[in-house]
């Protein structure tokens, strides 16, 4: 008769984490962070994975001030609106009149890297100004 030998913690985390999840906040590679429903019920909400403790804290902060997170917050439409500029800025750069099919990879990576990472910058000014915590999950 043989037993089953028992995992180590590593072997545990490896198979409760999934491989290749992003983070729920800033979409990062997870890092062992994560949400599962911790009994069987009838209709199970999904999993969620984060790449540090600080998303984590953000995400669950986030979730308790409102059931639906559909609707943008004031705060990211602001961000969304100062990428806008930048976004304009990189356009205007390889010309308006190009149609969107007619870009390089090059062209359309620096666009969404610049509407990305400008989002991002906008959402950490808004955040530090709003808040005293020096950690900001973006």
């Amino acid at each position: 008769m043989s037993f089953p030998v028992p995992f180590t913690a590593r072997e545990r985390l490896v198979r409760w984490q999934p491989r290749f999840a992003l983070c729920a906040v800033c979409r990062s590679p997870t890092h062992g962070f994560g949400w599962q429903e911790p009994q069987r019920v009838s209709r199970p909400r999904p999993s969620v994975w984060f790449c540090s403790i600080t998303c984590q804290a953000f995400f669950w902060q986030r979730a308790r001030r409102s059931f639906v997170m559909v609707d943008l917050t004031e705060e990211e439409k602001a961000a969304i609106r100062t990428s806008m500029k930048i976004v304009a800025e990189v356009m205007e750069e390889i010309g308006w009149h190009v149609r969107f099919e007619d870009l390089s990879e090059q062209q359309v990576f620096t666009i969404i890297e610049a509407a990305v990472g400008g989002f991002q910058d906008a959402m950490r000014e808004i955040a530090a100004a709003n808040r005293q915590s020096p950690e900001i999950p973006f």
